[in-house]
C-alpha cells in the first residue's frame, strides 16, 4: 500500500534561496483546491500546484549524489510504495483526504541543475510529477495514497 512519506513545504515568508531548495518539514498539511499546500509560497499556480516524487526515486537519485534529504530535491510531497513517474497526465491520486490530478512530469530546470551540480538529465523520468489539486483536505505522513483514476497512453 502507497503512503505519504515526506511533506514539506516553502512558507511565504521564507526569502528565496538561489543555492537550495529552503523547505519546510511538516508531520500533516491542508492541500486547498486549486492552489496547492496552504501557506505555499509556491502555491497558487493554475497547473504547477505541487510537486511530489516517488521515495524509491528520491533514494535512487541518493545513491548517485543528488541531495535528497526531504525537500532537497524541489519536491513537495514524496510517496513510498507507488511509482508516480509511471502514471500519465489526467491520472487522478487520493492523497489523505484531498485529491490530485497529475498534469505532467517535473522536468527541472536551470535552478536544479545549479543546486545539484548535475545535469538534469542524469534525473529524467525520476523528478516526480506536477498536479494540481482536485479537491482539498488534510494529508498526514503516513497517509494512504491510492490511484482513483488511470489514463492510458
Amino acid at each position: 500500500m502507497a503512503r505519504i512519506s515526506s511533506i514539506v513545504y516553502k512558507p511565504k515568508d521564507q526569502p528565496h534561496a538561489p543555492d537550495s531548495y529552503l523547505r519546510v518539514p511538516l508531520t500533516s498539511a491542508q492541500l486547498i483546491a486549486n492552489y496547492g499546500i496552504e501557506g505555499d509560497r509556491k502555491g497558487g499556480h493554475p497547473q504547477r500546484q505541487l510537486n511530489i516524487m516517488s521515495l524509491e526515486h528520491v533514494q535512487q537519485l541518493a545513491r548517485e549524489g543528488f541531495q535528497a534529504a526531504p525537500g532537497q530535491l524541489g519536491e513537495q510531497i514524496i510517496v513510498e510504495g507507488l511509482i508516480v513517474e509511471a502514471l500519465q497526465a489526467g491520472s487522478r491520486l487520493q492523497i489523505g483526504a484531498a485529491c490530485v490530478e497529475i498534469v505532467k512530469p517535473r522536468t527541472g530546470c536551470d535552478r536544479f541543475e545549479h543546486i545539484h551540480g548535475k545535469a538534469r538529465t542524469l534525473a529524467a523520468g525520476r523528478m516526480g510529477i506536477i498536479a494540481r489539486v482536485i479537491s482539498g483536505g488534510a494529508i498526514h505522513v503516513g497517509d494512504t495514497v491510492a490511484l482513483l483514476q488511470s489514463i492510458e497512453r
